[in-house]
């Protein structure tokens, strides 16, 4: 080392981490037939032990547990068939850290249920383990029947496409004049050809009063050559479309009631929101979402710009109401994957964007910031700025980070959201620059000083 070198002081914290910490831990590896669970060697003449998952042999794994004196068990959370288990263990108290597949790797080497279900509970033992996240039981249970009407939409519009097959092969280009086949037109036009109208200015006729198409263009659209096949096959898929639409009703009447179940939060800051008074959008909630979501927060969350009651749900269905999981809002960021991951080495950035993931309350805020290009309003400002900075995908990427941002405070404090408009937006960050500008001129020995405009001399 060169002469004279000098070291860099740095604080460091004295590391115990092979000390045990979970003493009464066990280790559990998942399967779809089988679950190996490992306990501490001294707890039981069989350390490892291996059980059917039927319900049946679930209690008596817990049973087991119970004896051994386990008071945490660690386990994978591999598709859903850690789910039965988990109600199960926690049901009987005992407590249940849901762990990340990824964050279980072992050595490499040979691999068997047995290895991993042991080295889980190794693991957890030294508390080198974090549980997942997961939200109450009522904020479960919703969460359930929010994904549930998710998949309903996906496959009611799979039926649409249907619908626009069996049209195309008939040549009856539907598609061309209406922009959703879905809508009153379409639907009252489909109906009459399955009951057998084949006239297209009858047809046309059916046309809504508030539909852009005249109804000669809707009439040249309907001149198709009709198959007996391709009838039937529309009829079909107009039926299934018909039983996942009721399907959906029935969901969100369901959802409605276990919204109703929810003790109200207390002291509201601001009165409800108004009932909606214009018509239903499509794939929207059959029920006054708005207000239930209301009574369930004690803030009106649908106040922010370019959030409406369907993206807020599926926010609180992923992340619940209790803000203090996360303690602050950067973890909440970053447990949303909103935030730059930089990997640092030799004191340089060596990588530096956001994680890919597939968080739902993620993906909703990101839709929700797309939505924000046209906006009138201090977040679309924000988008538009970003946006020419920087391009589009970090645009929405940065605007999802300020509503994530603007939810935790809300829910957090208690507060309620007040637009602060595009001037004042533009003028704070007018002040903003200027004042960053001071500071770098002052820095290179320099005065920032405003131009100072003289009034021209008027010609006469």
């Amino acid at each position: 080392m060169a002469k004279g070198k000098t070291y860099k002081k740095i604080k460091v914290e004295a590391m115990n981490a092979l000390d045990q910490i979970n003493h009464n831990a066990a280790g559990m590896d998942i399967g779809g037939e089988e679950v190996y669970v490992a306990v501490p060697a001294d707890r039981d003449a069989e350390s490892v032990r291996c059980y059917a998952t039927f319900t049946a042999d679930l209690m008596r794994l817990a049973d087991w547990l119970q004896a051994c004196e386990i008071d945490t068990v660690a386990m994978e959370s591999t598709g859903v068939y850690w789910v039965p288990l988990y109600d199960i263990l926690e049901a009987r108290g005992l407590e249940v850290c849901l762990v990340n597949a990824r964050h279980l790797k072992n050595v490499s080497g040979r691999k068997t249920d047995i290895l991993d279900c042991q080295w889980i509970q190794q693991l957890h033992t030294y508390g080198l383990l974090s549980p997942s996240f997961r939200p109450p039981d009522q904020i479960v249970a919703i969460r359930s029947l929010v994904r549930h009407r998710e998949m309903l939409v996906r496959y009611r519009s799979a039926h649409i496409q249907h619908m626009q097959k069996a049209l195309t092969q008939m040549n009856v280009r539907l598609t061309n004049v209406l922009s959703d086949i879905s809508g009153v037109t379409g639907l009252k036009i489909i109906r009459a050809i399955i009951a057998g109208e084949r006239s297209p200015h009858t047809l046309a006729a059916m046309r809504d009063r508030r539909c852009a198409k005249s109804e000669e263009e809707i009439a040249k659209s309907l001149e198709g050559y009709y198959k007996r096949e391709h009838v039937f096959a529309l009829k079909q898929a107009l039926q299934l479309y018909e039983v996942y639409d009721i399907q959906l009703q029935e969901c969100d009447l369901e959802l409605e009631r276990m919204y109703q179940e929810f003790d109200p939060a207390d002291d509201p800051c601001l009165p409800p929101p108004s009932p909606r008074r214009s018509k239903r959008r499509k794939n929207q909630a059959h029920f006054d979402l708005a207000t239930s979501l209301y009574y369930m927060t004690g803030i009106d969350l649908t106040a922010i710009d370019g959030v409406d009651a369907m993206t807020i749900q599926k926010v609180l269905s992923e992340i619940g109401t209790d803000m203090s999981k996360w303690p602050t809002v950067k973890h909440f960021a970053s447990w949303l994957r909103l935030c730059p991951n930089n990997k640092i080495t030799g004191g340089k950035v060596q990588q530096r964007g956001v994680q890919p993931t597939k968080n739902r309350a993620s993906t909703a805020l990101r839709v929700a910031a797309a939505t924000l290009r046209n906006s009138d309003s201090a977040l679309g400002a924000f988008y538009r700025r970003i946006r020419a900075r920087k391009g589009t995908p970090t645009a929405i990427t940065a605007t999802a980070h300020k509503l994530a941002r603007i939810i935790y405070f809300m829910l957090k404090e208690h507060q309620s959201y007040q637009d602060q408009g595009v001037e004042a937006y533009e003028q704070q960050y007018r002040k903003r620059v200027e004042r960053n500008l001071k500071r770098q001129a002052s820095r290179l020995g320099y005065r920032l000083e405003p131009i100072k405009t003289a009034s021209l001399p008027q010609v006469s």
